[in-house]
Parts: structure tokens; C-alpha cells; sequence
């Protein structure tokens, strides 16, 4: 209730000077320790029936932050304290980035979306690392690793591989990410020919760590069973589904014609139906769903249509910080009415 009363005075500052207020807000929660247990007592929803085991580790839910949100790791903890089941980190680079010239994120409050351009910014993985050995998250942490935006392609391999390399003994998994629509097109990274050099590299760099792609939502069957016989080469352990698109649907915001990756509600339904399809051609890979989660019927959406998990970001924003419970809630009350005994009961029944 305080955050549907505030949300209009935070729309009224520009969106990324509105996401370093909160994320400055939940480093003080963070440090204030005496906080923090009041915090979980309000938003965590302690339920056996919410657990998920995958990618060796057990998820106290299904319901997590994308990368993007955190992406230099400095709020896992206060992330979990709100009741998420895991967080993404990232997608962190070799070294920091100023990305691409503010503004470089926008809302569009009409459709439930957001378009960034913000092109990798961060403060790159030495300080990252540093941030991640010091904290305890209390949920498992996942790090989603990229390149330096003038990256080529055998540099980009050295560059991911090196991140990867140096996060991973703080990662329940590491995603690379080669579907970022907002950096400049020095090569196409989903290529088969660079997706075999970087995952082969990769394989190498962390062998005992859960290694996921992140995935494009705009493509079609054929280039998704394509990028799935490549992961099956190099024994990569899920996707993740998807990334911002830069198509634009129907929408009713000013915003609307902004450069760059769109995400929110517009993609829901493309995102899920990515979910099915990769579910459907490969039912060993562990599907993370993304893309227009803001409810528990669209988490429960992706989950039946093969998720594992889901993440969510932009649902976040317009949501505030009960988004979590909210959902992880109205997901309870969704398996007790279709009769499943626990979320993975439900995940592919649809698929």
C-alpha cells in the first residue's frame, strides 16, 4: 500500500535516477541488521511447496530478479530479505563500462513495459567479487557474465571466460549473455561458430558451476533447435528465456518509439511461448522464464510451459517490494486449485 502511494511521485524522476534510489534504499536495509529480520517476516512466504531443485542447488521458490536489477551485486541480500528466491547479478564485464549516453531508460506505465538501452554499464568484476565475498545472500546467487561493449569475437571469448572464471566460486550459476540487444553489433554472438568457441571455453573455465545461455526471445523454432544442438554439444545445463526484444508490438506510451530492448508485459506471451518451444525440443535443459512475469498467473504460465523458474524485473518495478510475496502467495493458491502438490508438479505440464 505505501508503495502504490509513492510510485506516482517516483515516476515523476527519470527512470534510472529512480532505480539508484531504490537501490541506494535497499543498501541501507541491507546494513541495518535489525531491519533485516522484520523485513523477511513481512515479505518471505515460507512454503515446502514453493521449493525447486535444480541446477544442484534448492531454491526456496521459483521466483526470481533478473539481471539487470543488481547488476554489480550490491542488494542480493536485501533482494532475498523481500522474499525472492534467487537473484542474478550482471551481466558483469571484465572491466567497468559507462555503457551507452543517459537518458538510456524508459517507462512505459500505459503497457506495463520499460525500453533500456543502458549497453552493459557496471562497475566490472574485480569490485563485483569483492561485493559477492562479503555478503551472505541467503538465496542462491546467480552471475550473468558478458564482454566489453568494443569486444571481438576472440576477445569476447577471453573476456567472458575470464569473468566467469573469477565469480564462480560465488555462483550457484553462471549465465552468458549473448542476446543483449543495446551494445554495438561488432559480431553476432548467438552464431553457432562463436557459440561453440565461447561455450567450450566456458565449460572449461567453471566444469563444476551450472553453465545456462541466455536466449533471444525473436527467434524462431528452427533457430532455437539450432541453439539447442549446440548446447547439447557442450553440455550446458539450461536457458535462459529471454532476453528484451526490439520489436514493438502494439503499444500506447510515448515512450514506445525509444531505441533499444523492450520488456514488461508486451513480451509475456512471446517469452512463454519460447519457454514451450525449447521445453519441447530438449526437456533435459532447466528453463529459467522471463519476459512479462509480474503475476502469479503469468510465473504460473511460464512454469507449465517448462520453467523451472522465472525472473522478473520490470514486474518489479511497477510492483514494489511485495511483488515477491504477492506472487509466491497467489502461486500456492494456484497448485491448490489445479491440485498439484508442489510448483514442480506444475513445471511442463503445458509444454
Amino acid at each position: 500500500m505505501l508503495y502504490r502511494a509513492l510510485r506516482p511521485l517516483l515516476f515523476r524522476l527519470p527512470a534510472e535516477t529512480a532505480h539508484g534510489l531504490g537501490t541506494k534504499t535497499l543498501r541501507g536495509l541491507q546494513a541495518a541488521t535489525p531491519l533485516r529480520g522484520l523485513v523477511r517476516d513481512r515479505f518471505r512466504v515460507e512454503d515446502d511447496r514453493l521449493r525447486v531443485a535444480a541446477l544442484g542447488t534448492t531454491f526456496p521458490n521459483p521466483v526470481g530478479v533478473a539481471a539487470g536489477f543488481d547488476k554489480d551485486a550490491e542488494v542480493p541480500a536485501a533482494l532475498g530479505d523481500l522474499g525472492f528466491g534467487f537473484v542474478e547479478v550482471g551481466t558483469v564485464t571484465p572491466r567497468s563500462q559507462d555503457g551507452n549516453p543517459r537518458p538510456r531508460l524508459f517507462r512505459l506505465a500505459e503497457d506495463r513495459a520499460m525500453v533500456n538501452r543502458l549497453g552493459l554499464n557496471g562497475d566490472g568484476v574485480d569490485r563485483v567479487k569483492r561485493r559477492l565475498a562479503r555478503t551472505d545472500a541467503g538465496v542462491p546467487v546467480g552471475v550473468n557474465v558478458g564482454k566489453t561493449n568494443d569486444a571481438g569475437p576472440e576477445r569476447a571469448v577471453r573476456e567472458a571466460r575470464r569473468v566467469a572464471d573469477r565469480l564462480r566460486e560465488h555462483a550457484a550459476y553462471v549465465v552468458v549473455n549473448v542476446s543483449c540487444p543495446n551494445v554495438p553489433d561488432e559480431f553476432e554472438e548467438s552464431a553457432p561458430a562463436h557459440l561453440h568457441d565461447l561455450l567450450g571455453a566456458l565449460s572449461e573455465a567453471v566444469p563444476e558451476t551450472p553453465l545456462l545461455v541466455k536466449a533471444g526471445p525473436d527467434q524462431g523454432r528452427e533457430a532455437l533447435a539450432a541453439l539447442v544442438d549446440v548446447l547439447d554439444e557442450h553440455a550446458v545445463d539450461g536457458v535462459v528465456a529471454t532476453n528484451t526484444t526490439t520489436e514493438r508490438p502494439a503499444l500506447g506510451s510515448p515512450h514506445a518509439a525509444e531505441t533499444g530492448g523492450l520488456s514488461g508485459a508486451p513480451l509475456e506471451q512471446r517469452a512463454t511461448e519460447t519457454v514451450r518451444t525449447l521445453a519441447r525440443l530438449d526437456d533435459d535443459l532447466t528453463l529459467v522464464g522471463v519476459g512479462g512475469v509480474d503475476s502469479a498467473e503469468s510465473a504460473y504460465r511460464k512454469l507449465r510451459a517448462g520453467a523451472s523458474l522465472v525472473q522478473l524485473y520490470t514486474g518489479f518495478v511497477y510492483g514494489g517490494p511485495a511483488t515477491a510475496r504477492r506472487i509466491n502467495r497467489g502461486l500456492l493458491d494456484l497448485l491448490e486449485r489445479d491440485g498439484f502438490d508442489d510448483v514442480e508438479e506444475a513445471v511442463g505440464v503445458d509444454a
